[in-house]
């Protein structure tokens, strides 16, 4: 109880919070009870999905009772902003330490796209921890993978970039913050190789590097998991999770397929050529 009131207040709004609440969420809202209901059925169907697709069998264990998720429904777009402090253009956000999500009623895709999106991440994050090396991508990846309804459209755009050589190398994206990527006017120069294998540059605004880095996280994870099934995918978290560097837990997980990062590039591009 506590727990929750400290939440609550740490999130507070003017008006009393109702809640409504399942084995693995509670969701904080203020009026639109129809779609506060529709967003605590859709988020236990997420997190069943979600955690069997990444390998976590054991894992409906873990967001029970006190440890439950919050979620806070704002009335409008202006008073998630004001209690957040989130940019203008943001629909909502995932609080790690708090375990919460927050956005406003009616938000656009909310539903189908940023509640599983982000309970992908805090999902990721409670099985594998920050203090492993987790590559951005991996995190990423996963969390953009749950959103179900875009697959078919990412791997399209997967397979252009790969048909147009405008692939980024893994190594190059083992390299890069693509937070730290704030400028749209620069053009930045990145590492790639062509289908015919030869070494090449990619010069590319701040908008395509961004869209570029992301389209190709969520295609990596998509490979791992349709290629070799999510219990080796999650056999490859946990590798991560308890201290291995990227190539020893890919040589742990996939050992029988590919061992290092460029036998992981070489069969993922294999895998975008066959789309």
């Amino acid at each position: 109880m506590c727990l929750i009131l400290l939440l609550t207040c740490r999130y507070a709004f003017a008006q009393s919070w109702q809640e409504a609440s399942d084995e693995h969420f509670i969701v904080y809202f203020i009026d639109n009870d129809k779609f506060a209901k529709d967003v605590l059925d859709k988020a236990e169907l997420y997190y069943r999905d979600i955690a069997s697709e990444l390998g976590y069998p054991r894992y409906s264990e873990f967001w029970t009772w006190d440890k439950r998720v919050k979620i806070y429904i704002y009335p409008n777009h202006d008073s998630f902003l004001k209690a957040t402090g989130q940019p203008q253009w943001s629909e909502g956000m995932a609080d790690y330490n708090a375990k919460a999500i927050m956005s406003y009623a009616w938000s656009q895709g909310f539903v189908d796209s940023l509640l599983p999106h982000e309970m992908a991440h805090l999902i990721f994050r409670d099985f594998v921890g920050f203090k492993g090396e987790i590559p951005l991508w991996l995190d990423e990846g996963v969390a953009q993978w749950a959103e179900k309804p875009k697959r078919e459209h990412i791997k399209a755009l997967a397979k252009q970039c790969f048909d147009n050589d405008s692939i980024l190398s893994l190594e190059d994206m083992m390299k890069l913050d693509i937070r730290k990527v704030t400028s749209t006017d620069r053009v930045y120069i990145r590492s790639t190789r062509t289908k015919e294998g030869e070494r090449g540059v990619l010069f590319l605004s701040g908008d395509n590097l961004v869209n570029t880095y992301y389209l190709q996280s969520v295609s990596l994870v998509g490979f791992l998991i349709e290629r070799f099934g999510s219990l080796s995918f999650a056999s490859f978290c946990r590798e991560l999770r308890d201290g291995k560097s990227l190539e020893q837990a890919i040589s742990g997980a996939y050992g029988d397929h590919m061992r290092t990062l460029a036998e992981l590039e070489d069969q993922w591009r294999e895998y975008l050529s066959k789309q």
